[in-house]
């Protein structure tokens, strides 16, 4: 139980210990990510292209987020199923999904390249250039999209590599590219006199260089290798890595709506001021920027509290997980404060960074930034408890919170205010989103914990059977089929242990997680029940599970119930692998007997039940649950309770 004791100092280790171990590597590296972002503004604005220059490289800027989507949907993804192999001792299918992963990369990012090519001054003027920016933004554009297949592989692969126990080397692959652009820029914009397409140039070497690094990597990865059939494409596993991806290109995507949309109420609405429509446009990818320094400040403190929030709420120590959620919302709130004072009474000296241009340019920006970033500490606190809702396996709130402040309120204030307020209505409709947004938020967060049960349930009350040596029988079973009351009867005439809610309270027992918690797993509502599974208390709850599992099957021949026993112990010699089905209807008639249901309400837990438990063995196993090819013996119970365990002991008594 290594991993398990491991894991127990989260639930005994003094929190903000914990935080400063955790949060700190988080935010440096997220900090060093984000000045590929910024570098080539602050030299392009200092430079004789001043606020024309920057104007275009905002505008490809969120066309740049478009691909950057895909390659986390597709890096993220890989990197989480790389996980899930990792914890079932899966080596085969690992390095598949990580070849498939570089595969799809690519292939996308040489569609990206030629779409780009194809439709270049569409997009360029679609997220808001003008004739004064486009020659500026083509130059910039053209170069960037030759580097889009680097940047989109360095990006995926980079994901990967944090999976595989190296955190710092992927820190390392960024902070190189980083580096080595920042070094770059001036040589090649005033040395060289390249201007523009120089900052394009340094960015792509950069990218180039991470990209290198992360190759490099690959030739000595701890847990998997790839080889050629790697990228031959596994369409079931690309599907689940899609599945474990999209949440990332949702949010992704989010962030390319809204600058698409704010980019083009800005340009329209500043055509029509004094401004005219480049300089909105510049002061926005400035000011967006640099908020994104804060924001990943707040990202980086809240994933350093993931994992200690996730092993808490999984032992449902309800106290510890509102202890830190308490710190990281105060290390926010001082984030927010410090931040706001600087927006509100120094913009100035943060926009003359980006160059001084001329003294309309700095009163836009100064504008922009004291009403655009006016509450931004409630911008922290909503991307905070987003975050939040993900650690303790709260997928369906961790959207709500995102997409209410993005999508329902700011995107239709963006579009409605400047009609009634001109260009000052698009900057204001940021403070009012984030006012609405974190309304829900408290409304979700006081929902949230008003909810948690702060029973502790007491799990050293079982322990483990005595039994002989002989076979170890995994029942798996369909809803409503009598699985459970079958296995019972296996292991009363065969004489050995029965487990099913045992495992869970073992489970609980050797981790220091809540049984009820690790129970109920399989058994989540949310619609977002595949995130549920991959979500960090779950994740705890399965590794504690296999391994008591592991340990039951060494004590001697028992009946396992459930919980993709027969997978977790595909490696033992001795099991017996059973798989009760039985009759749709069949089923919903037991459901209602057992539990007093009604007909439409039984057919929906049968449903909802079968769809979960899918969804767990194949999270669990990587195989298809209930297909016959993965069990020894498949059997209809509708023969009955007894005659099915017959059947099932004559078959144990009698092979060969």
């Amino acid at each position: 139980m290594e991993k398990d004791e491991n894991n127990k100092f989260l639930g005994e280790e003094k929190i903000s210990k914990l935080l400063v171990k955790f949060s700190i590597p988080c935010i440096l590296s997220l900090l060093i990510s984000s000045l590929y972002n910024i570098v080539d503004q602050i030299f392009i604005g200092n430079s004789e292209l001043g606020y024309l220059g920057n104007a275009a490289t905002s505008i490809v800027y969120p066309i740049t987020i478009i691909a950057v989507a895909f390659a986390w949907c597709f890096g993220d993804g890989a990197a989480a199923y790389l996980s899930l192999c990792q914890g079932r001792g899966d080596t085969k299918n690992s390095h598949q999904g990580i070849g498939n992963s570089i595969l799809i990369t690519f292939i996308i990012s040489i569609i990206f390249l030629i779409l780009g090519f194809m439709f270049q001054d569409n997009l360029l003027y679609l997220f808001g250039a003008s004739s004064k920016s486009i020659s500026l933004a083509r130059d910039y554009f053209t170069i960037i999209l030759l580097g889009i297949p680097i940047y989109m592989l360095a990006n995926s692969m980079n994901a990967v590599i944090r999976a595989d126990g190296s955190p710092f080397f992927s820190m390392l692959a960024t902070i190189i590219g980083a580096v080595i652009n920042i070094i770059l820029d001036p040589i090649f914009i005033f040395t060289f006199n390249m201007g523009i397409k120089g900052a394009a140039i340094a960015t792509v070497i950069g990218q180039i260089a991470s990209f290198i690094v992360s190759v490099i990597y690959y030739t000595r990865t701890k847990t998997f290798k790839l080889k050629l059939s790697s990228f031959k494409i596994n369409f079931k596993i690309f599907k689940n890595i899609i599945k474990l991806g999209i949440s990332t290109f949702i949010t992704q995507m989010s962030i390319v709506i809204i600058s698409l949309v704010c980019n083009i109420m800005l340009a329209k609405y500043g055509a029509l001021s004094k401004y005219g429509a480049d300089i909105p446009i510049a002061v926005i990818g400035i000011t967006m920027k640099v908020f994104s320094i804060v924001i990943n400040i707040i990202v980086g403190i809240i994933l350093g509290a993931q994992p200690i929030l996730g092993y808490n709420f999984g032992a449902k120590n309800i106290d510890r997980v509102k202890e830190t959620f308490k710190k990281v919302v105060i290390a926010s709130i001082i984030v927010g404060i410090i931040s706001t004072i600087l927006f509100e009474l120094c913009p100035s000296l943060i926009i003359s960074i980006f160059g001084n241009s001329n003294e309309l340019y700095m009163e836009f920006a100064t504008l922009t930034f004291r009403l655009f970033l006016m509450l931004v500490i409630f911008t922290c606190l909503i991307k905070l408890t987003s975050i939040f809702f993900q650690a303790v396996g709260e997928p369906l709130k961790s959207a709500i919170v995102s997409l209410t402040r993005d999508i329902i309120f700011f995107i239709p204030l963006v579009i409605i205010l400047p009609r009634i307020f001109g260009i000052k209505g698009a900057l204001i409709a940021a403070p009012i989103a984030d006012f609405l947004g974190i309304i829900v938020t408290i409304i979700l967060v006081k929902k949230f914990f008003k909810g948690l049960d702060t029973k502790i349930l007491d799990n050293k009350e079982v322990n483990y059977q005595s039994s002989r040596e002989g076979v170890i029988i995994t029942i798996s079973r369909s809803h409503g089929s009598q699985g459970k009351a079958i296995g019972e009867l296996v292991a009363k005439e065969l004489n050995i242990p029965y487990y099913y809610k045992e495992m869970t309270a073992l489970a609980a027992k050797e981790s220091g997680l809540d049984k009820e918690f690790i129970s109920n797993i399989n058994e989540n509502k949310d619609i977002l029940h595949d995130l549920y599974l991959t979500s960090t208390p779950v994740k705890y709850a399965i590794e504690a599970q296999e391994k008591v599992i592991k340990m039951i099957a060494s004590k001697g021949s028992c009946v396992l119930v459930g919980r993709a026993s027969d997978y977790v112990l595909k490696d033992n010699k001795n099991v017996i692998k059973v798989f009760i089905y039985a009759p749709f209807e069949y089923r919903v008639k037991k459901v209602m007997e057992m539990y007093k249901d009604t007909k439409d309400k039984a057919i929906k837990n049968v449903l909802k039940s079968d769809k979960n438990r899918a969804s767990y063995y194949e999270l669990i196993s990587g195989n298809t649950w209930g297909n016959p090819v993965n069990y020894d013996l498949c059997i209809n119970s509708k023969i009955g309770k007894l005659e099915t365990a017959n059947v099932i002991v004559d078959y144990i008594k009698n092979r060969k």
